[in-house]
């Protein structure tokens, strides 16, 4: 089943170099952006949002999906799903290192001082 545009947690955002991400806020979609589970659990209708803008612009067609997704979907969901832990893992990370510099006092929570001034 492709991606349900008309799902509450569906997602798309077009970047100024015309690069767009089309995406599940619930990360239910492991085949984003070219499908959507066909029984998926977290599917609401959208009926209305808060902060919902409407423009004239509309959702950039879907990309073609690669060869082999229907043969390694499995494959590829667990390499995305891998790739997400690594980026959220040295987040966390950098979060402790800055979190500590400051707190300790070195160049970093110096230069948080004269930034506040």
């Amino acid at each position: 089943m492709p991606m349900r545009q008309d799902c509450k947690f569906f997602e798309s955002r077009t970047y100024p170099s015309g690069d767009t991400v089309r995406k599940c806020d619930l990360d239910l979609a492991p085949e984003a952006p070219w499908r959507c589970p066909a029984d998926c659990p977290g599917y609401q209708r959208r009926l209305a949002d808060v902060n919902w803008s409407h423009g004239s612009l509309v959702t950039p067609p879907t990309p073609a999906e690669p060869p082999g997704l229907d043969v390694r979907g499995a494959e590829i969901a667990a390499l995305l799903d891998a790739a997400e832990g690594i980026v959220h893992e040295a987040g966390a990370r950098i979060a402790a290192e800055t979190a500590a510099e400051r707190n300790r006092g070195g160049r970093l929570s110096r230069w948080f001082r004269r930034r506040r001034r």
